[in-house]
């Protein structure tokens, strides 16, 4: 089922008020980080959106704590995916407007996406596990 070309962008859900925040968020911030800006709008576009009740658990949503596997190296980092004014690197908090960031943000696990890096190259990276922050505690 997880068939896909390499390069192709795996589906992705979202919840359909945390869509409407995070385009507002990245209209606002074009200017200033223009590649994510372009990635995250692109991504809410493709998005399936629900309501919050109905999100799948298995889904990439804002605070959940997501485990990935960075394919080039195999290295594997567990994050919690935050807005930006809780951003923390050092405590495994990576904001939205990031390139990391907007990349996870809809995945399941098991999915994998082809993303810029910070080095400009592209990475390969696969979701291994996703947990909600309730869940996570």
């Amino acid at each position: 089922m997880m068939k896909k070309k390499a390069g192709r962008r795996p589906a992705i859900h979202m919840i359909d008020s945390e869509a409407e925040t995070l385009a507002n968020m990245a209209v606002a911030a074009e200017e200033r980080i223009p590649q994510v800006s372009e990635l995250l709008l692109e991504e809410i576009e493709r998005a399936t959106l629900y309501k919050a009740a109905r999100i799948p658990a298995d889904v990439v949503t804002m605070l959940s704590h997501v485990e990935f596997v960075d394919e080039a190296n195999g290295t594997s980092r567990t994050v919690q995916l935050v807005y930006p004014k809780d951003a923390d690197i050092d405590a495994g908090k990576v904001s939205i407007l990031t390139l990391v960031g907007a990349g996870l943000i809809g995945l399941r696990e098991g999915q994998s996406i082809l993303w810029p890096g910070r080095d400009g190259h592209r990475r390969l990276l696969t979701i291994t596990r996703v947990s909600r922050e309730a869940e996570a505690a």
